[in-house]
Order: C-alpha cells, then sequence, then structure tokens
C-alpha cells in the first residue's frame, strides 16, 4: 500500500472511510426524510424542495416501469444541465436500472453507437435534441423518448440571464414514441419496491479512450457512492453547503461532486444549464454558494471577467477541480479575491471521479493530489512493468473502491486495463507521471501522446506548462508534427493574449522556446490560432488538432 502522502494527510480526516451498504437513491430518500422542506435545487432563483425532489422522482420511476423498463436495463439520458436531469437519474436508479449519461453534443450517429452498445428502450432528453434522438426511434431497441423543457422548471420570475434553451417554451413530441415530460409525471404510475443493493450496476460513463469508439465503464452503487462520500469528506461539505453546479452532469465530476454530493448531505445544487460568468457570480452572491466543483478553463474565464470584483464572493469556501492545470497567475488572482487555493484533483470515467485530491491545508500548484481515502496507487515502467521510485516518470496505476467493474461488453479491453502488482489488480490509467518524495503526484502526459523525436520522448504537457510563462500566451496546444528526419517534431497551436497580435511573430515564440527548454522538447513550428477547440467539459481536445495536422501532412505527401 502506497502511505508516503501520509505525512501530509488533513489531521483532522480519516484515512479509511467505511462506503455506505445502499443504493445511491436511497440517499435522496434518507436527505427528504431528514431536510423535507429543504431546498434541494435552485434553478435560476426557482427553489426545488427535497420533498418536490423525491416525489417527482418516484412518479418518473413508475413511468418507467411502466414502460416496461426492469432491473438492470439500460437507460440512455441525454440533455443538460436542469433539475429534469436529476429527476430523470435518481428515477432511472429508482427503477433498478442502469443510468448512461450522454453528452448532450453528440448527434444521431454517435447516439446509434450507445443505443446499440447499451441495448436501451428508452431516453430521456432535451427539448432541444429532439431532432437527433427523435430519427433513432426503432434503432436498436429504442422504442420510447421522454422529452423535457427545462423552461417548466423556471416557475419564479428571475433577472438572470437564461440560456436559450431555457426560455424555449414546451413543445409536445410530433414524433413516434415521443412523450412529453409532464405527461409522465401526470400519469400517476407508482414505482415497485426498490430492489436494488451496493453490488447492482448503478450508471455507465462513457470513455472516449485513446482509440475506438466509446466504452462504457461499468459502475455498481458502490464503487460511485465511494467518490460521493470520499469528496464530502475531503471538502468538509455538510447540509448548509450550496453547490454552484457549472459543469456537465453528464461527466463524472459534474455527476458527482455537484449532483449527488449535494443530495447525500442534504446539501443544495444550484444549478447552470449554460456556463455563464457573469450568472455565475450572481448566483454565488445571490444564493450564498459556499462549494464550487469546476474545470480549470472555467475558472481561468471566471476570473479573468474584469468585472468580477464587483460581486460578493465572501461566502466560497472551497473551489477545485482538475481537466487541467491551473495557471499560477489566475490561482494567485483566485487566492487575492477569495482567500481560497484552487484544489486540483485527478480522476477518470473508470474511476467515477476523483482517485487523487490536494489536502486543503497544502495543496500544491499543477499537482493531481495524493491519493484519497483506501486509494493506493503506484507508478510503474512502461516497458517492464516494474515499480518506480519518488520523481521516475512512468504509467499511473491505481486500485481503491471507486473503480470501476470494466467495460461493458468488451471483455478484452477490460482485460488490458488492469495489471497485478504485488497480488493486487491495478487499473491501469494510461496517463504518464510521477510523485515526489511528500506522495504528492503530478501529471506528466497521456501514454498516447507522447512525441518521439528522433527517440526522445515529448511530453507535450511538460512544453505546454513552460510555454505557459510566455506573457504573450493566453493558450497553447503542443502536437507531433511528421519530420523525414526525426520521425516526428514538436509544433505549438498558440493563442495570443489581447494586443499581441502583431507585437509578436510565431519566429519569436520559437526563439523564446528554444532558449526555455531543451533542444529536443522546444516547438520547431508555431501557429497562431484564434481559438483551441474544447469539449464541452472545458477539456482541450488536442486530438482534433493532431488529426487536422495530420491530414495535412497526407496531402502533402500526395501532392508531391
Amino acid at each position: 500500500m502506497f502511505t508516503r502522502h501520509h505525512a501530509v494527510w488533513p489531521e483532522e480526516l480519516p484515512k479509511h472511510l467505511t462506503v455506505p451498504e445502499t443504493s445511491l437513491f436511497v440517499n435522496l430518500e434518507i436527505a427528504a426524510r431528514r431536510f423535507p422542506d429543504k431546498t434541494a435545487i435552485v434553478y435560476y432563483d426557482t427553489l426545488i424542495t427535497y420533498t418536490e425532489l423525491l416525489r417527482e422522482v418516484e412518479a418518473l420511476a413508475g413511468y418507467l416501469q411502466h414502460l416496461g423498463v426492469a432491473k438492470g436495463d439500460r437507460v440512455l439520458l441525454y440533455m443538460q444541465n436542469s433539475p429534469q436531469f436529476t429527476i430523470a437519474y435518481y428515477a432511472i436508479l429508482r427503477a433498478d436500472a442502469v443510468v448512461i449519461p450522454v453528452n448532450p453534443m453528440n448527434h444521431s450517429a454517435e447516439l446509434e453507437h450507445y443505443l446499440h452498445d447499451t441495448g436501451a428502450s428508452v431516453c430521456l432528453c432535451g427539448q432541444e435534441l429532439t431532432g437527433f434522438i427523435a430519427p433513432l426511434v426503432g434503432t436498436a431497441q429504442l422504442r420510447h423518448v421522454i422529452v423535457a423543457a427545462y423552461s417548466e422548471y423556471v416557475r419564479k420570475p428571475t433577472d438572470l440571464a437564461l440560456p436559450a434553451e431555457v426560455q424555449a417554451a414546451p413543445s409536445t413530441p410530433d414524433f413516434a414514441g415521443g412523450i412529453a415530460w409532464r405527461d409522465t409525471l401526470d400519469a400517476g404510475h407508482a414505482p415497485g419496491p426498490h430492489t436494488a443493493g451496493p453490488d447492482d450496476l448503478c450508471v455507465f460513463p462513457y470513455s472516449s479512450g485513446t482509440t475506438g469508439a466509446p466504452k462504457g465503464c461499468m459502475h455498481t452503487h458502490r464503487s460511485a457512492m465511494a467518490t460521493i462520500i470520499h469528496r464530502v469528506v475531503w471538502t468538509n461539505s455538510t447540509s448548509e453547503s450550496v453547490i454552484l453546479a457549472t459543469l456537465p452532469y453528464f461527466h463524472v465530476t459534474g455527476m458527482q461532486g455537484a449532483m449527488s454530493g449535494p443530495i447525500y448531505n442534504g446539501g443544495t445544487a444550484v444549478i447552470m444549464t449554460r456556463w455563464d460568468r457573469k450568472v455565475a457570480a450572481q448566483l454565488i452572491e445571490r444564493h450564498n454558494v459556499t462549494g464550487w466543483v469546476n474545470i480549470a478553463t472555467m475558472a481561468i474565464d471566471f476570473l479573468s471577467d474584469p468585472d468580477l470584483e464587483r460581486y460578493d464572493l465572501s461566502s466560497l469556501v472551497s473551489v477545485g477541480g482538475g481537466g487541467a492545470a491551473m495557471p499560477k497567475a489566475v490561482e494567485e488572482k483566485l487566492h487575492r479575491l477569495t482567500g481560497l487555493r484552487y484544489i486540483e484533483g485527478y480522476g477518470l470515467s473508470e474511476t467515477i471521479a476523483a482517485t487523487h485530491i490536494n489536502p486543503v491545508p497544502r495543496p500544491k500548484a499543477q499537482c493531481l493530489g495524493i491519493p484519497v481515502f483506501d486509494v493506493d496507487s503506484r507508478v510503474i515502467d512502461l516497458t517492464t512493468q516494474q515499480e518506480l521510485g519518488p520523481n521516475e516518470v512512468g504509467e499511473i496505476i491505481s486500485r481503491g473502491p471507486q473503480l470501476f467493474q470494466g467495460y461493458w461488453n468488451r471483455p478484452e479491453e477490460t482485460e488490458r486495463a488492469f495489471i497485478e502488482l504485488d497480488g493486487q489488480r491495478f487499473f491501469r490509467t494510461g496517463d504518464m507521471g510521477y510523485y515526489d518524495e511528500e506522495g504528492y503526484f503530478f501529471l506528466v502526459d497521456r501514454v498516447k501522446r507522447m512525441i518521439n523525436a528522433s527517440g526522445f520522448k515529448v511530453w507535450p504537457s511538460e512544453v505546454e506548462s513552460l510555454m505557459y510563462r510566455h506573457p504573450a500566451i493566453q493558450e497553447c496546444c503542443v502536437i507531433s508534427c511528421p519530420d523525414p528526419k526525426r520521425g516526428e517534431t514538436v509544433k505549438a497551436c498558440v493563442v495570443l493574449r489581447d494586443g499581441q497580435a502583431g507585437q509578436v511573430s510565431e519566429q519569436d515564440i520559437i526563439d523564446w522556446c528554444k532558449a526555455e527548454m531543451a533542444a529536443y522538447k522546444a516547438p520547431v513550428y508555431v501557429e497562431f490560432v484564434t481559438s483551441l477547440p474544447r469539449s464541452s467539459t472545458g477539456k482541450l481536445m488536442w486530438r482534433a488538432l493532431q488529426e487536422e495536422e495530420n491530414r495535412k501532412h497526407v496531402g502533402n505527401t500526395q501532392e508531391a
């Protein structure tokens, strides 16, 4: 068991946490019993109590069973953050079924994969997404689509800027298999007894992986429960905690930290359907938000608002997330405005959120953190698979109570995802990193992202981190560029800060990099771009840039 980090373990926290032997739905049931009139959800100033939330979950669960959803069946959940997402998620669990959270940015071709892979007969979707799912009724086993209009839950007038999807009035589904959300709640179907236990399947977040089609990560109620209580305890959350939910709920960090976490301890979730930094600041001030789980790029945008200091952010006691390293200058601004340090963490779909979080009393910048409760993490050599020591770069492997059961219907890929060490089964994360003398873990890069330049290993994340020191660079993404002599060489796509266009050239950046880092790491090519592609969760989509670069090379080769 890795214990090097125990010397910096928060003094007030135990090193072991017992995971409840119940389903996630029971968390909601208990919260509603304890706090019936307490606000469970704030949605653009509309308040929803725990009693209301549980009542609608029960009604929807009954309707799902009326449609034939049985224990262990997979149900697609295809919508943006909203009260309906939470209601649908817990209704699926109440019906003893399995949630399949789908990225709302996916279109019909991508949805077909989920339908064929899971055999889902029912999909719950946002009204704005029906054009993508409606044509697929009859595909695979899909027969029913329950359509939710977010505006139905904006029941109180608000001066907040509402996204177009939230403003849209409800419309009656006019396609085969379409069912209006309100009709499911008004139908009066009561669900049967809830029988799911800790070892039943609960949710399959899909992992994009490095190659091939997305894979369903099979999580039980037990593994999902683990990361819920881990974050709640680590951040000292209570029933009085108010969590701002800006990360998408289909993504494991948003799902666990900003939806299921507050429900576990009877807290409140303040839900935003789309990111808007001004609305976020207004909600923090208006509803005394205490915690905000986000992604670094979202926090960067929030803190770059020139009007931010006019808002009262004093209620915040915890701000953190992951997905990318937080630039030091931005972290310092957060500290100046709130007195808080940004608490970075690390996790994957396969671990349904964090395996590592920085200790709140002693966080380190641009650091994954330390292994949390009952997590054993190591670093192994890619070639020999032998365990490495401090400051030696290798693949991070982990085991713990939040580990998934495997990939749905992919036994061979599941087998390749694990390795045995010291008689224990560890998950191979595919991430290259190291830990320091104190047991803090640091990410170097993805295994598949490594650039091999004349035999030298170049880790793009390391080069990007160094490039962020240049005062003219706002964002950058390092990719490989085919090279006839070196095999691969380094290219950087750069977004300049405002006012820097024309003041600095690509060659200026190249020259600066050569002076600041080893020659084999320095970008040979720099391309200025207006923006970098990002996913709906804010993660940099380096693969899109890499694929575009590869296509350019193929074209040049053909022309030659």
